[in-house]
């Protein structure tokens, strides 16, 4: 069951970063598609694993969703792969500003999910004992 929930998150997190890739415009030689993706990730990443209770949550939908889909949907390889070449096209302002705002974006971006883990975990906690 468990490479089975990681094949239907794979799939879906592959499907929504395609359908983000095409929505998000990049600007200029500005990679946005991908930063942009990989800052929802590291977002929904943060509040996953802050509200999700890996011992009462059946491993195998903990896995498809933690693992399969965010991993799907995120993308350090293409991250990677077009940091080098803005190195490479001579963008090197590009490939600092794409670097930073990937790493500490990411960084941020996981911390806030975790706030808001906390926070959707309260409210939940406040509305059962109502």
């Amino acid at each position: 069951m468990n490479v089975l929930a990681l094949i239907i998150g794979g799939f879906l997190g592959t499907i929504l970063r395609y359908a983000c890739g095409q929505w998000i415009p990049a600007v200029n030689s500005f990679p946005l598609p991908t930063l942009l993706i990989n800052l929802l990730g590291c977002l929904f990443l943060g509040w996953f694993f802050t509200v999700a209770n890996p011992r009462k949550m059946r491993q195998d939908v903990y896995l498809g969703i933690g693992t399969g889909f965010t991993g799907a949907f995120t993308t350090f390889s293409t991250f990677a792969a077009q940091t080098v070449d803005a190195l490479h096209t001579g963008h090197l302002l590009i490939a600092g500003v794409y670097v930073v705002s990937n790493i500490a974006g990411g960084l941020a971006m996981i911390r806030l999910g975790i706030w808001l883990g906390h926070r959707t975990k309260g409210i939940t906690q406040t509305e059962e004992s109502v």
